[in-house]
């Protein structure tokens, strides 16, 4: 089964790579964070839990997502109103530009270290989850050309509602559903301990 999910990832990551995206310029990107910055705090590192860090995280998640918001892909309250005026050359420079910030790492609950630890390197074999190292690689760094994000050093609070949201299909700008397959096999406790255990990683 493990073999079989990894081929799948590697199709998947192979057919997701390919696909114009606008060159970004980092630069011109840091002059449109004015507003961005209220949720996401200063060079993408968010001092609120429930939104997400955007510093470090591959230019090709964070255009996607933008794309996505702008499309209705994702659905968001706070975001939909954001992406109205912006265009693509707006996303690219923006992801290009929070792409090349410095992280500011969080630390993991000791009572969630071993269960989150547990499903992030080895999953669940007899609920079917998959490890997170398939997609998001051994230290939660992610694979930019695949749109695999990074989950290292997010904030936990973020990434349990994000799989809270995959699991009840609220989110669902996942490509071929692969988060919602996931999440779906997961428990409250298993999405938090994983979510704790991510908070943690670091570079």
């Amino acid at each position: 089964m493990k073999k079989t999910w990894l081929i799948s990832v590697a199709v998947t990551a192979a057919f997701l790579s390919h696909g114009a995206q606008a060159a970004g310029d980092a630069k011109a990107g840091e002059a449109k964070t004015a507003v961005c910055m209220a949720c996401h705090g200063p060079a993408g590192n968010s001092l609120v839990p429930t939104w997400p860090k955007l510093a470090g995280q591959h230019p090709e998640y964070l255009y996607k997502q933008l794309m996505d918001f702008k499309s209705g892909a994702r659905v968001n309250e706070s975001m939909g109103p954001q992406v109205i005026p912006l265009n693509e050359q707006d996303f690219a420079d923006l992801a290009a530009y929070y792409a090349l910030q410095t992280q500011v790492g969080g630390t993991t609950d000791p009572a969630a270290a071993e269960l989150g630890g547990h499903l992030f390197r080895g999953g669940n074999a007899e609920k079917g989850i998959p490890a997170c190292t398939g997609c998001h690689g051994p230290s939660g760094l992610g694979v930019g050309a695949a749109k695999f994000p990074r989950l290292a050093g997010q904030h936990a609070t973020y990434l349990e509602s994000s799989l809270k949201l995959y699991r009840d299909g609220t989110r669902a700008n996942d490509p071929n559903g692969m988060m919602r397959d996931v999440a779906a096999r997961m428990s409250d406790a298993e999405i938090a301990a994983v979510s704790q255990f991510v908070q943690g990683l670091s570079q």
